[in-house]
């Protein structure tokens, strides 16, 4: 069964964190919509334009078996921001749904508005500071806590693209998305 995956993008979004997660859910098999704040195009946080084939706005009356949000400045801040994105977010938590976050979008997004309550979570470091009843675990790549996924940064993006596949498909299927795309993990 194909799962609906909604990539919520900006115009300063990380260009890494964004495309890694598109690409190896792809691979995967998803049906991976992305939409940003206005239909169109969205400038990435280094240049990289992305053409977005929905507004949030429009995302917001369809449902999803997974929100991802990536980091990036400004992004991070023009999703916080974004009223249709809050109604994705609260509807897909109301669900019991998957939610990911990766950079600074766990603290400034997930965190600010209080879904990280009680939670252990990653986030870009310093990004947590302030942001008070999460578990915060910086120093770890990716930390996934019942139905939410975070992850620290860019360098992180692979893995935390990874452990969405894992969510969704299972480990055996994430070991082989990562086999096929040539993943080693250092030691």
């Amino acid at each position: 069964m194909t799962k609906k995956v909604l990539l919520a993008i900006a115009d300063g979004s990380e260009e890494i964190e964004a495309v890694t997660v598109f690409d190896l859910l792809k691979r995967a098999g998803a049906e991976v919509i992305l939409a940003s704040p206005e239909k169109g195009e969205a400038t990435l946080s280094h240049g990289l334009t992305v053409k977005c084939g929905t507004s949030l706005s429009e995302a917001a009356e369809s449902s999803f078996d997974l929100i991802v949000m990536p980091g990036g400045l400004p992004g991070t801040y023009n999703l916080r921001d974004c009223g249709a994105l809050d109604k994705i977010i609260e509807r897909q938590f109301e669900k019991g749904g998957l939610v990911a976050a990766i950079c600074a979008a766990p603290a400034f997004i997930l965190g600010a508005k209080g879904y990280l309550e009680g939670k252990s979570a990653t986030c870009y470091p310093g990004c947590e500071e302030g942001i008070e009843g999460v578990f915060w675990k910086t120093g770890e790549a990716v930390v996934k806590d019942g139905n939410i996924v975070t992850a620290n940064g860019p360098g992180a993006a692979y893995l935390f693209a990874l452990a969405l596949v894992e969510s969704l498909y299972g480990r055996e299927f994430r070991q082989r998305i990562a086999e096929d795309s040539m993943f080693f993990q250092a030691n």
